[in-house]
């Protein structure tokens, strides 16, 4: 497969009373064509900011992306303007996004129909009645019962469940090359996040687009991705395929996320502690105080970069990598 984005030593931070917040700490990471790419961490660990950072909608003040380049298809998006003409034309085009909360993604005062057909209009010159069909179409490919009567309903009007299968129906559209997917099912019960899950893997398949999941469960995305990175306190520290870091996790914080999947019989094992501030973050490892593994090294030195296990295996830990374990 080709490669489709190449996210390069990328960092945002934002200004706050208190300091300097280093949201998203020098990441790297690829995705391919077609491929299915998971985002892991706890909430704050900077998972939806790193996203935000790729589609240019870091607000400019407080936040603003201070290094990095994200190479999509060729093109390094950072060298536009937030609110240029070119990448407006990206998003939603080309790279399409499912936020994490429907309600406030929809316009509550507009229907469904003129949200959708707007973005076939604005990106591919579609006529009306051209894109109202298709958005009908695509409703009912996502199933939404009675697509043709409810397709001129309001958000309102819809279940919790239902506005998502909209928000994935308005992100396929386009046919993009590639869409986020951050936190898209938090929100719901077990049932429906499930069928959302399959519904959005099934969506994928079939257009062959890419598809980046942002999420804190490390069992959701072991179903549907091919790799998967580890992000804690703004930087990744392991990245593999699902079965290297499943069989192998390399970094203590990802054994910790592992230990915290609910399987049937055995008792979950919580992380001791809480994530560091972020706020004027010092550059030795940021796990160290609730690692159970640490050393004094671990509050001394620099943290380590991402280094590679075996395989497309890599995890940013020195002291498990030195075998001190």
């Amino acid at each position: 497969m080709d490669r489709l984005l190449t996210v390069t030593g990328l960092s945002t931070e934002f200004r706050t009373e208190r300091g300097i917040v280093r949201a998203v700490n020098n990441i790297s990471y690829t995705v391919d064509e077609s491929e299915i790419v998971g985002l892991v961490g706890e909430s704050g660990c900077g998972k939806s900011v790193s996203q935000l950072s790729v589609m240019q909608l870091i607000p400019n003040p407080p936040g603003r992306i201070v290094a990095g380049t994200v190479d999509f298809d060729g093109t390094d998006l950072l060298q536009y303007k937030r609110e240029s003409a070119e990448m407006c034309a990206i998003r939603g085009r080309y790279i399409s996004m499912i936020f994490q909360e429907p309600m406030t993604s929809l316009n509550p005062a507009l229907t469904i129909c003129r949200q959708m057909t707007e973005v076939m209009i604005e990106h591919l010159g579609t006529e009306y009645k051209e894109a109202r069909d298709k958005s009908i179409d695509m409703l009912d490919q996502v199933g939404i019962p009675d697509a043709a009567k409810r397709v001129d309903d309001y958000p309102h009007q819809f279940s919790g469940g239902m506005r998502q299968r909209v928000m994935v129906a308005m992100a396929m559209l386009c046919n993009p090359k590639m869409i986020i997917a951050d936190e898209a099912t938090t929100a719901l019960d077990a049932t429906i996040q499930a069928q959302l899950l399959e519904l959005l893997y099934g969506m994928v398949d079939k257009y062959k687009t890419a598809l980046v999941m942002v999420t804190h469960n490390l069992g959701v995305v072991a179903r549907y991705v091919n790799r998967i990175n580890v992000m804690y306190a703004g930087s990744i520290v392991e990245s593999g395929t699902v079965n290297e870091i499943w069989a192998n996790p390399m970094h203590p914080y990802t054994e910790g996320l592992l230990s915290c999947v609910p399987r049937l019989g055995e008792k979950l094992v919580p992380i001791k502690g809480m994530p560091p501030s972020l706020v004027n973050r010092p550059d030795t490892c940021p796990f160290a105080a609730r690692c159970r593994y640490r050393q004094k090294q671990c509050f001394e030195e620099p943290v380590s970069d991402l280094t590679l296990v075996e395989g497309t295996h890599y995890s940013a830990c020195a002291v498990k990598l030195e075998g001190k374990v």
